[in-house]
């Protein structure tokens, strides 16, 4: 499939954006089209990129969007996501490197975990250093990415043998910003019911990937089972030709318990589910922002996760189990302890106000006005 050019909204004077998405995923698209559902005055356009073969994509993007005639024409402002290398484009294409560049930071891989079946690989990291580096602001969409990334910076420099540049890490932060992926006003659902306490529904809606910890959902419905804690069980989310095995051993062990199972191809009958479940559930290793968990919690479920990541800025410590990054079995009773606490309280919804659509499109309509009127920033 080659690289795809789409006009996302009506030609006018207003302001011309262009968004190059890397890795269009299923969230990066999603945020892709919320900034032009909200700034529709805005005159938008995009190249994407499909979201497979993840090392030549971070890799040879530059490359694939060699011959765009839309890398030829006047920007106001470039947006580019994480997966783009910025420093090359900017390098190729001597008008971009005279237009203002937002990189926005869905993740950074300084902090996304290797699984068993890749090779570690610098290359990554020095994409996302070097697009960071390259960029006029850098916006990160929760403080757990930034921190993670300003830490795996200043770890991966101190590897290096000589000639490392002083106050590199202090000139990318003075220039990044934290603004999340914003969730819909229309999914905050106001709940009157509380938690069923008998024989709560838990909802587990994630990627179907190892760093999603499965594995580590498959040993807390052991331990509930064991303290004989009845629920129903919701696992859906998007699902890959190859899947971790847990997945199968939880569908074959407890499938009595089980409601829905697999990816809802219909967005209603998604939100459908998050408004009837109880409790949304996360095991993950690694979450940059959490937007499955954000969704179920404006649609009124109560959150069970562990007490790392960017969770730490929207969950409530109540609803925070202890983490055991090393130890499975010992976050397992940690979760269900937590989850045994919760329905005790009759823990009540905590919807995440601050991350609507209406709540943070003034920050993203700022910091886009700010670029655009400060103009080129290299002459």
């Amino acid at each position: 499939m080659p690289p795809t050019a789409r006009f996302d909204g009506p030609r006018s004077e207003a302001p011309r954006i262009l968004v190059l998405s890397g890795y269009d995923a299923a969230s990066h698209r999603r945020w892709r089209e919320q900034l032009v559902a909200m700034f529709s005055d805005f005159e938008w356009q995009s190249l994407l990129l499909p979201a497979r073969f993840f090392r030549w994509r971070i890799r040879g993007n530059p490359l694939s969007w060699l011959n765009e005639p839309l890398l030829q024409e006047h920007w106001d402002l470039i947006i580019a996501t994480s997966m783009v290398d910025l420093a090359t484009l900017r390098g190729l294409h001597p008008r971009l490197a005279n237009t203002p560049s937002l990189l926005y930071m869905h993740e950074n891989q300084f902090a996304f975990p290797v699984s068993n079946g890749q090779n570690a690989s610098a290359d990554p990291q020095m994409v996302n250093l070097y697009s960071a580096m390259s960029a006029d602001c850098v916006v990160f969409n929760s403080g757990w990415n930034r921190d993670s990334f300003l830490d795996g910076v200043d770890s991966f420099c101190r590897k290096l043998p000589d000639r490392v540049p002083e106050g590199l890490i202090e000139t990318l932060r003075d220039k990044s910003r934290v603004i999340p992926v914003p969730i819909e006003d229309r999914l905050f659902a106001d709940r009157p019911l509380l938690v069923d306490r008998t024989c709560p529904h838990l909802l587990w809606n994630h990627r179907w990937e190892y760093d999603k910890g499965p594995d580590r959902l498959l040993k807390f419905l052991h331990v509930l089972e064991q303290r004989s804690v009845t629920f129903r069980l919701s696992v859906v989310g998007e699902r890959f030709r190859s899947y971790p095995k847990a997945f199968d051993r939880i569908r074959e062990r407890f499938d009595p318990c089980i409601e829905h199972w697999g990816f809802l191809d219909s967005r209603e009958d998604y939100d459908h589910l998050l408004r009837q479940a109880d409790i949304v559930v996360s095991t993950a290793l690694h979450d940059f922002q959490g937007l499955s968990m954000l969704e179920a919690m404006a649609s009124g479920c109560v959150p069970l996760a562990p007490d790392r990541l960017a969770y730490r800025e929207y969950v409530p410590e109540l609803c925070r189990y202890r983490s055991h990054e090393q130890d499975a079995e010992r976050e397992a009773e940690a979760a269900a302890d937590c989850l045994q606490r919760l329905l005790e309280k009759r823990q009540s919804a905590c919807p995440p106000e601050s991350w609507r659509v209406s709540r943070l499109a003034e920050d993203y309509r700022s910091v886009m006005n700010k670029m655009i009127q400060a103009g080129p920033a290299r002459s």
